[in-house]
């Protein structure tokens, strides 16, 4: 890393700082981070956002748009909605701090930052602007308040997040909002510091219909110049009759302009009043914190301590470049540099760091506060990221990765459990399965191993073969150990991707535990990962629901779950997203489903019917199954090329639906460099065709004994689709899929295309 730093300090260094000029990227795009295009995803319910963020970092400063007007496309308050921004609303509300990206549920996005100009207004129907000229780049958002003529500006560090506003001559204001947010809690408390400080905190949670999930954000906001005025404001109850007398603000915002102590309520914030000269400049800092009012101001203070805009905006970008830089490509087209690096951008948003600048973080499940001597991570969206995240991260970026593993085992350690869905120290339960043990059993056997194996075992196991009624990964264990599969026991009940995620999780448990010695449980969990059979029925050729008699639920089609509407037995999906869903028995379900022939020809049908669904994670994996068959394999390259092309793009709505936590994105960047883990928990790849003509991944000497890993592709014509031969360190590789030690001890893979 520090390579790769000095690498590019004197670039930097020459370069314009973007935040004077508008924002606007070098059209010569000499380093990677010039590439990174924040609105890809940001609209087609891809749920990334344009804001200022750090890669891993707390904070994400990100403008909000989505409520207040009904010019906009989507809001917030309509219908179901998850993220703080949409590319083709026009309402701007203000800028919403610590945000989630690729997330499916609504949550945070919540300390919504105004500026405002002419007479005070703190409803948000009211003072909400319309906006133009958005410039996006790592680490840095700016746009232009048409109905204020007010120019903003945003960037971060890790945990603080910097605002910069060019008001025109006359009044102007500041808001902070703590009664709106994306959040579905309500709830807040202001406390004045001083005419230009405020603290606070403001509460939120309930993530995914998870109602006791709920934790408190601490801040302390700043403004760099004395106001005229400051003030509170807090919505007031409707009254009514005699009752309604007694208060003229009733149902209404009520401003209090003498009164300077705490306030607290549902809907409440904090006015700064200036009078400003044509053009002047007033900066907003603001700090946050998991733990306390205190650790907020404390990150506050170290880490913009002495800084201006210019300078937190030099030093996020700087971050940005270091970290993309760990993998440099040549060759493709500007476009597909730009979804690469893109897609490493959104690689790098979660998980986040959780723990103050003094180490201290929220314990899982827990009131108490610890301190860590590393990074404490959070956002755990592992029924995504189980299955290729991690994998590039402990490739590209394996002092993270095992940092990461490390929390997972504290988070054992304080709750009693591995994390399903873990968000800012609360368990939301969201999805299914058991999806720690793939990660972390993937990331030991690839060589990751300084944390405690004993006690990850010790946990796995104990969600793998504790009952049903006391076990929080596998609520449903009973069925699944005496019968190998989950009966349908009611009619959404999501039986079949329950199970299905078990063997996956259980297949990975399986290859541990025989690399420990414990042969029997490897043997108890090998088998238990089979137990797929059950649900293949013939007659449609298909995975289907079982009932607890063991017959096939009827009526039954495969095509139900289309468009996630229900269906029984799956999840988000259908039978035809789950069926091939089996990446640690390939061969034993093409023996079930009559051979190869006939396996092969029905995978190819689910790509030519359309019934591939390249925003659903459990069918990502598909195109690679057809490599397990020799003479098959250019059907993998052919199809990673395709959906490449068409879901992968420059636009707003470039990637396929929700990214899932860069679930969707590290899909692109690992078929984009030519191999990809198909099976979470098994340390190799499939290889398919790459789109660069040179790929060099930066190794960390600390994990791998080699420097770097270059992927060459020489093509025979420009338009070369297929796979000719592979070399690995120089000697012929005769097949398509490679280890993971071949990989980063290879030195060198070279593709020869036809």
């Amino acid at each position: 890393m520090k390579r790769i730093l000095l690498t590019y300090t004197l670039a930097f260094a020459l370069l314009p700082v973007y935040a004077g000029e508008g924002g606007s990227p070098p059209a010569d795009k000499s380093l990677p981070v010039d590439y990174v295009d924040p609105f890809i995803g940001t609209t087609n319910f891809g749920t990334t956002n344009p804001g200022a963020v750090c890669p891993n970092g707390m904070m994400s400063v990100v403008p909000f748009n989505v409520m207040g007007s009904s010019e906009n496309t989507y809001d917030k308050d309509a219908r179901w909605w998850s993220t703080p921004y949409e590319y083709t609303n026009c309402f701007f509300t203000g800028y919403a701090h610590v945000n989630l990206s690729g997330v499916g549920c609504p949550e945070l996005g919540s300390l919504l930052l105004m500026p405002t100009t002419g007479e005070l207004n703190v409803d948000y129907k009211e003072y909400g602007s319309k906006y133009k000229d958005e410039q996006a780049s790592p680490g840095y958002y700016s746009n232009y308040l048409t109905k204020y003529s007010v120019k903003t500006e945003v960037s971060a560090t890790p945990r603080t997040s910097i605002a910069r506003f060019t008001f025109p001559k006359g009044k102007s204001h500041i808001l902070l909002n703590l009664g709106e947010g994306l959040t579905n809690e309500s709830g807040a408390m202001l406390r004045r510091v001083s005419d230009c400080e405020v603290e606070g905190m403001k509460l939120l949670g309930t993530f995914c219909y998870n109602p006791q999930a709920v934790f408190p954000i601490y801040f302390v906001m700043r403004v760099n110049k004395v106001p005229q005025q400051t003030g509170y404001w807090k919505k007031q109850r409707p009254m009514t009759g005699v009752e309604a007398e007694w208060d003229p603000d009733n149902g209404k915002y009520k401003l209090y302009t003498k009164y300077g102590k705490e306030i607290a309520g549902d809907d409440i914030g904090a006015f700064f009043s200036f009078d400003t000269a044509e053009g002047e400049q007033i900066e907003v800092e603001l700090g946050v914190s998991f733990v306390s009012i205190e650790n907020a101001r404390l990150n506050l203070n170290k880490e913009q301590e002495g800084k201006n805009f210019e300078q937190v905006h030099a030093e996020a970008r700087e971050r940005w470049n270091d970290d993309l830089s760990r993998i440099l490509v040549e060759g493709g087209t500007q476009e597909q540099k730009t979804v690469f690096y893109t897609a490493m951008y959104h690689l790098l948003i979660h998980p986040n760091v959780l723990q103050d600048v003094n180490g201290e973080y929220p314990a899982m499940e827990s009131d108490k506060i610890l301190t860590t001597q590393g990074n404490r991570y959070t956002v755990f969206s592992l029924w995504d990221t189980y299955r290729n995240v991690h994998q590039l991260l402990t490739l590209v970026y394996p002092e993270r990765q095992i940092e990461m593993v490390r929390t997972m085992l504290d988070m054992y350690r304080e709750h009693g459990w591995l994390p399903k869905w873990e968000l800012y120290g609360r368990e939301t339960l969201t999805m299914e399965g058991d999806p720690s043990i793939p990660v972390i059993v993937d990331t030991w056997m690839k060589g990751l191993r300084d944390f405690d194996i004993n006690l990850a075992y010790e946990a796995m196991y104990k969600s793998a073969t504790l009952p049903g009624a006391e076990n929080l990964m596998r609520p449903d264990n009973d069925d699944y150990m005496s019968k190998g599969y989950v009966p349908l026991r009611e009619q959404y009940d999501n039986s079949v991707s329950h199970a299905l995620e078990y063997y996956i999780a259980d297949f990975a448990l399986s290859r541990l535990a025989d690399a420990l010695g414990k042969k029997e449980d490897a043997k108890l969990f090998y088998n238990r990962s089979l137990g797929y059979k059950h649900y293949y029925s013939k007659e449609f050729g298909t995975f289907r629901p079982i009932l607890p008699d063991g017959t096939f639920y009827s009526p039954f089609s495969p095509k139900q779950g289309e468009n996630f509407e229900p269906s029984p037995g799956f999840h988000e999906g259908n039978a035809w997203n789950y069926t091939y869903y089996v990446p640690h028995d390939v061969y034993g379900l093409a023996r079930l489903m009559g051979g190869k022939k006939s396996f092969v020809n029905k995978l190819q049908m689910i790509f030519d019917e359309g019934l591939y669904d390249p925003a659903n994670e459990p069918d990502i994996a598909y195109p690679y199954l057809f490599s397990y068959f020799k003479g098959e394999e250019w059907r993998t390259q052919k199809e990673t090329q395709r959906l490449l092309a068409k879901y992968f793009t420059t636009q707003p709505d470039g990637i396929p639906g929700n990214d899932d936590t860069g679930t969707m994105s590290t899909w692109a960047i690992f078929n984009m460099m030519g191999f990809y883990p198909d099976c979470p928990g098994l340390p190799e790849y499939t290889l398919t065709t790459p789109v660069f003509d040179k790929v060099i991944i930066r190794l960390d000497p600390k994990w791998y004994k080699e420097k770097e890993l270059v992927i060459e592709s020489t093509r025979q014509k420009p338009d070369a689709l297929y796979i000719d031969n592979v070399k690995i360190g120089g000697k012929k590789l005769n097949r398509f899929r490679i280890t993971h030690d071949e990989l980063v001890h290879g030195g060198r893979l070279e593709f020869s295309i036809r």
